[in-house]
Formats: C-alpha cells, sequence, structure tokens
C-alpha cells in the first residue's frame, strides 16, 4: 500500500506536466510555428567580431551562431512545415497560410 502510494506521488508531477503540454489556441500555434517555416527556407545565423583595448592591451573576440533545421536539408516545403507544425500544436489547421501570415518573410 505504501509502495503505490509512493508511486502515485513520484507520478502525479509528470502527469500534471504533461497535461499542461495539451493543445494551445491556433492564432498561438500559427505565431510559434513561424520559427519552424524560416528555419525549413533557409539556416539562421550570425557573426559577431570584437575589437577593444585596456589596460592589457588590444582584444578581439568573435563568435559565429549557425542554425541549420532538418526540414531544410530534407528539402521540405516551409508552407507544409508551418500546416504540419500547427495541426500537431493545435490539433487544428491554421486559420491562414503561412503566406498570409503577419511577420512572414518569404
Amino acid at each position: 500500500m505504501a509502495f503505490a502510494r509512493a508511486l502515485a506521488l513520484t507520478f502525479l508531477p509528470l502527469a500534471l506536466g504533461l497535461a499542461a503540454c495539451g493543445p494551445v489556441p491556433v492564432e498561438q500555434a500559427e505565431r510559434s510555428c513561424l520559427r519552424d517555416a524560416e528555419l525549413a527556407q533557409r539556416p539562421r545565423g550570425e557573426v559577431a567580431i570584437g575589437v577593444g583595448s585596456g589596460p592589457g592591451g588590444t582584444r578581439t573576440a568573435g563568435r559565429v551562431t549557425l542554425e541549420v533545421g532538418s526540414d531544410y536539408l530534407a528539402g521540405r516545403d516551409p508552407a507544409k512545415v508551418f500546416d504540419r507544425c500547427v495541426l500537431n500544436r493545435s490539433g487544428q489547421p491554421p486559420a491562414r497560410g503561412l503566406y498570409e501570415q503577419p511577420g512572414w518573410r518569404g
């Protein structure tokens, strides 16, 4: 009996956490799925270079960040990636297609 109660108390937070991952409203899913569609269209990245001087002399620093989505590597259509993402997150198809979304930079 004590084991069953301990087991239930262990898995209760996990079950509650998974319940919080349920479907979201379509509008919210559309906003968050724009990023997936952008990564399916092209890689994203940045290059930063800095030069400064101080008591120790001149300093240089650099950073390169590159993010490539698996949908881009597979050659998937960004509009289809968007549709699938919205459906997965909300349980419903998008109200507006990718190319009608505010903020889409096609």
